[in-house]
């Protein structure tokens, strides 16, 4: 009977550590992409509120470029409306994306960015972007999407980064999982933590 007894226990107990693996397998990706997003890890952007901007501007001016990519599974045409802007450390700037979904249907896509190079990650907020939440077009719509950042004038302080004056924002489009799941589509994984890209 002890024995049985004992069983039962490890056997739970494994259970038990089985199930938590399986749960923090789950939490780990929108952890992690927390972490990136908060503290600019592996050159993903913060977010952040725009109270919290910086109401001083530096001479220094960086050069920010901006990158498109859409995977194979999403049936969408996806380009920077502008190619590169001029702005100056704290500044507020505002920069556009057009979409378009060329399938006879309505499609969800989820978009991950990074910049580069990663070492800039830390020091480039953005305020707004499209990229925080799923995006929706309709059969053939066309969309212009914003983004609203700025570059932290902290990056002021970091000798490391004095020979930054390009910054590349980057972003890759892919098809959201349901949608994907609704329509019968291919399911492409999103890497998390953003994506480099070098077309655009």
């Amino acid at each position: 009977m002890a024995g049985t007894n004992r069983n039962r226990r490890t056997g739970l107990m494994l259970f038990t550590i089985v199930l938590g693996m399986v749960a923090l397998a789950f939490a780990s990706v929108p952890l992690y992409r927390l972490f990136c997003e908060v503290t600019g890890f592996g050159g993903t952007p913060q977010r952040v509120e725009a109270s919290a901007a910086p109401a001083a501007l530096s001479d220094r001016v960086v050069t920010v470029r901006f990158n498109a990519d859409v995977n194979s599974g999403l049936p969408w045409s996806f380009q920077p409306a502008q190619r590169a802007l001029e702005v100056k450390i704290g500044e507020q700037a505002l920069a556009f994306y057009r979409a378009t979904n060329h399938a006879d249907r309505p499609v969800t896509g989820t978009a991950t960015f990074n910049v580069t190079p990663d070492k800039a990650g830390a020091y480039f907020a953005k305020i707004e972007c499209f990229c925080f939440t799923e995006q929706t077009l309709q059969p053939g719509q066309s969309i212009e999407m914003p983004v609203t950042f700025y570059v932290d004038p902290a990056i002021l302080n970091d000798r490391g980064l004095d020979d930054v004056d390009t910054i590349t924002l980057s972003y890759t489009f892919f098809r959201a999982a349901d949608d994907a799941e609704r329509n019968g589509a291919e399911v492409s994984t999103a890497p998390q933590g953003g994506a480099n890209g070098t077309g655009g």
